[in-house]
């Protein structure tokens, strides 16, 4: 978790005070009302944490269909951290079913498996396909940190959890943030941050800053895929639509870098770049042939706060987390705006409340709600 400046006693009484509450930017009387006004529950569905003792629960998606031990619906979430909180040692992918409020084991991968460079860590780079395949990003360490973080891989999963193929190498390094996807059944492509690439570890210090050093070589891979019938993905096309972002290592967060995709129906593919503290959009990424660097920016500062995980609400607005406080916030895309914050995690056991806690989102499949997990206590919340 990361710590930034301490506020008085006072701030953080008001600040757990908001818990269910919307903090809106200032905004005309005739504007349409957000999706967050409508959320006034926060409900725990489950623990996160599987029989092994892994946890610090990343990626959270939603099963499009049923198949292996997987019913659709079932809510999917992985672990990047060990029994031992170390990071980039989490192997386990927990469903969560919202019919029997049962939690069960999917997945428990070997850390050697798989042939991804330097083991297994899985990250917030999670999704499911309509054909059953579950496709996850690995970004491993050795000792919880980056300076003995592997390049990492894509692994390939059957519904039942077992590991039939992996990708690595190349624009490859480093899988990171959740995932934005167009799945034609037949076809599909993958949208992935790449976070790894010449990372140093947490001790090697900007002698300006005093921060671990940042650069700026992380990217945004589109990654095309064919799929046979009755047999796993193919790569047919890996194409960097994005480069530049910034990066760095982290003692309390592993790493820092682009987070957060989500791909319009036009084809623009939103990204939080977190160093940034805004949220860009490259156009044509679906489509396009070259990297369009690190795109449009769309907004930034404001009620944003370290923004991560990105995904669409219904009424067409973007829905971010911060990593910097326990708020959710509201993005008008097209409007370039800001519309609300939500505060759903006011833990004040970090400063400011819920500071490190929130990772991965995905909404209901009926629109009216979204889950969440919460690192403080490995759980998997649902907002309604």
């Amino acid at each position: 978790m990361s710590h930034i400046e301490m506020p008085t006693r006072r701030r953080c009484a008001a600040l757990a005070a908001l818990l269910g509450a919307t903090l809106a930017l200032p905004a005309r009387a005739e504007e349409p009302r957000g999706f967050l006004e409508t959320v006034k529950k926060h409900a725990t569905l489950s623990s996160t944490v599987p029989d092994d003792g892994d946890q610090n629960p990343y990626a959270v998606v939603v099963a499009p269909v049923s198949a292996g031990r997987i019913t659709k619906g079932d809510v999917l979430v992985d672990n990047f951290n060990d029994l031992s909180n170390l990071q980039g040692r989490g192997t386990t992918i927990i469903a969560y079913s919202p019919a029997t409020g049962q939690t069960r084991l999917v997945a428990k991968l070997a850390r050697d498996a798989g042939s991804c460079p330097g083991g297994i860590g899985l990250t917030t780079a999670m999704t499911m396909l309509t054909t059953g395949w579950i496709i996850v990003g690995s970004t491993p360490s050795t000792d919880g940190t980056t300076r003995t973080r592997g390049d990492g891989c894509l692994l390939v999963l059957d519904p039942d959890g077992n590991i039939v193929e992996s990708w690595s190498g190349g624009q490859i390094n480093g899988p990171w943030g959740n995932m934005a996807v167009i799945d034609n059944g037949a076809t599909a492509a993958l949208f992935v941050s790449m976070v790894g690439f010449d990372l140093p570890g947490p001790q090697v210090r900007d002698p300006v800053t005093g921060y671990p050093v940042t650069l700026h070589k992380a990217t945004v891979l589109r990654i095309d895929l064919d799929i046979p019938a009755g047999r796993p993905p193919v790569v047919r096309a890996r194409t960097v639509v994005g480069d530049g972002f910034a990066h760095r290592a982290d003692r309390g967060d592993f790493l820092i870098g682009p987070t957060g995709l989500a791909i319009a129906p036009d084809g623009v593919l939103y990204v939080s770049d977190a160093l940034g503290n805004r949220i860009v959009a490259i156009a044509d990424a679906a489509t396009r042939t070259d990297s369009a660097g690190t795109g449009l920016e769309v907004t930034r500062d404001g009620l944003l706060s370290k923004p991560l995980s990105l995904m669409w609400l219904p009424n067409g607005h973007l829905l971010t987390c911060n990593g910097w406080n326990g708020q959710v916030v509201e993005i008008d895309p097209v409007a370039r705006r800001q519309i609300y914050a939500q505060w759903i995690d006011t833990n004040q056991a970090q400063s400011p409340p819920g500071n490190g806690d929130l990772f991965g989102m995905a909404m209901r499949p009926d629109g009216r709600a979204f889950y969440y997990v919460t690192d403080d206590m490995n759980m998997l919340m649902e907002a309604r």
